[in-house]
């Protein structure tokens, strides 16, 4: 899926990442998913000299899981029918039900979240906290394990850049769909339903995010 993403984002803003900001975007998210930079380039040179026809587009779908879940599917598909009946088919197998644009997305709020292991890095807490806020970040967030440095969609680029250029390493860096709110699921069906549910959606090649409102507590 992040080769899609790589030869979306390069047929729509060109192969260099110094003129292309999505395109730097999916290539951070690439290298925080552990692909190799030569991946990485015969991915950017493929699309570049990609000449095969195929139009990707993206598709965002809406809808509820079991106990009004909400849920956010993004796809990047070649065939938009097939991935409208698939992401359908897992909500209805999953217990829930697609629903209009906007339905649940006023539940979320677009955010670049960066995600550091703390294992990874010998900077003290407090550096690294002035560092991202430094840079323009939202929030430091400290978790058992990592950090999460939250920024504004449009800060996102600039504060990842910083601390990669600090030698940050990053488990994850990306723009995403924080919940504003969560739902709990009490009953063991609902559970079962909602795993289904993400488990359709996770094995479906067209899906490239979901994001959900689940308190799996």
């Amino acid at each position: 899926m992040i080769g899609r993403e790589i030869a979306v984002a390069v047929k729509s803003g060109g192969s260099d990442s110094n003129n292309n900001g999505k395109l730097r975007e999916v290539i951070a998210k690439a290298k925080a998913n552990n692909m190799p930079n030569d991946t990485i380039d015969r991915s950017i040179k493929k699309a570049a000299g990609a000449g095969d026809g195929v139009v990707y587009e993206n598709i965002t779908y809406e809808g509820y899981g079991p106990n009004g879940v909400a849920v956010i599917v993004e796809v990047l598909t070649d065939n938009r029918n097939r991935a409208a009946a698939n992401v359908r088919n897992a909500f209805t197998k999953g217990g829930g039900n697609m629903g209009t644009s906007g339905c649940v997305s006023f539940l979320f709020d677009e955010k670049g979240l960066i995600v550091i292991d703390k294992e990874e890095i010998e900077t003290d807490e407090d550096e690294l906290m002035m560092m991202a806020v430094e840079a323009g970040a939202e929030d430091f967030g400290v978790e058992e394990d990592c950090y999460e440095v939250t920024t504004a969609p449009d800060d996102f680029e600039k504060v990842r850049e910083a601390l990669e250029a600090n030698g940050i390493p990053m488990m994850n860096a990306e723009v995403t769909m924080i919940p504003q709110t969560y739902t709990v699921l009490n009953s063991d069906e609902d559970i079962k339903k909602m795993n289904k549910l993400l488990d359709l959606l996770d094995d479906d090649d067209d899906v490239r995010n979901v994001y959900n409102n689940w308190d799996e507590m």
